[in-house]
């Protein structure tokens, strides 16, 4: 039992192999409990509309942005330019490990959002909801300042945008809904940051990335292209979309159920296009 744990998710980590079948499955198993605890937690107590759903993705931002400097850290890219940048490589707390890395990072960023939720809910505060968006800022924007002397390739993030662009405009045309938009954004930021960096970027660079997930992975050796990857992510979500649209359910159910959607593809799609930026 021992060997099995360590080959299958001790070992990804250690040896920065990505992912197996196994330790996917399980991963995206302990995912859905957890999305099904979290949503029986907020019912009655947390309104989740936009302003829940914005103050959400800040966290992601966070929660994505702390894992590029862990990135930059561990292939060496980071540097001690300032004293603060000194302080974050002596103190070894963002180095490659079980909370900076999938699935910890998650954990983490959980964590320290159903905390700060705690919070305003004791508080009787739930109604300022924005200030758990204002939080989430806070704890992004240190970790972004961390990067941008490292951001050489900042232009590269260009032509991502635009991949991501086209098709949330295309949505919000089409369902006239900014949440099921954001839908296809999240989704198309991921694919798109997938298929430019590694069939483009890396080239240009030098860099050897590659996907680390086993289905998309599987996906662009199958095609040749990560670019069917991008054209599945904005077809799916497009779907998904559709679906939520025309399902009759309630209106905070549908939005959880979205926010969810927008976390798979908000906090891979941002962390790969902060980590090409960086070059990490």
């Amino acid at each position: 039992m021992d060997n099995f744990i360590y080959e299958y998710y001790v070992r990804p980590i250690v040896e920065h192999t990505g992912y197996n079948i196994v330790n996917t499955l399980t991963y995206a198993a302990i995912a859905i409990a957890a999305v099904f605890a979290i949503s029986k937690a907020l019912k009655g107590r947390i309104r989740i509309d936009e302003r829940f759903i914005c103050a959400v993705l800040c966290f992601v931002l966070f929660g994505s942005t702390i894992r590029v400097v862990t990135d930059s850290i561990d292939t060496h890219v980071f540097a001690p330019v300032t004293p603060v940048h000194a302080f974050v490589l002596d103190s070894h707390l963002w180095d490659y490990g079980p909370l900076t890395v999938t699935p910890g990072i998650y954990i983490l960023t959980a964590a320290i959002l159903l905390t700060a939720l705690a919070i305003l809910y004791f508080a009787r505060m739930t109604k300022r909801v924005e200030w758990l968006g204002y939080f989430g800022l806070a704890l992004w924007l240190p970790h972004f300042a961390l990067l941008l002397p490292f951001m050489v390739y900042a232009p590269y993030a260009i032509p991502i945008i635009i991949l991501a662009a086209i098709p949330t405009y295309l949505a919000y045309i089409h369902f006239k809904d900014k949440i099921l938009a954001a839908i296809v954004a999240g989704q198309a930021l991921d694919g798109a940051a997938t298929f430019f960096v590694i069939d483009i970027f890396s080239k240009i660079a030098g860099i050897n990335y590659f996907e680390q997930h086993v289905f998309s992975a599987g996906i662009g050796e199958l095609t040749g292209t990560y670019f069917s990857f991008y054209l599945l992510k904005v077809g799916l979500a497009f779907a998904a979309a559709y679906l939520l649209q025309k399902e009759k359910m309630d209106g905070e159910e549908r939005n959880y159920i979205a926010l969810v959607l927008m976390i798979m593809g908000f906090a891979p799609g941002i962390r790969d296009v902060l980590r090409m930026m960086v070059g990490g």
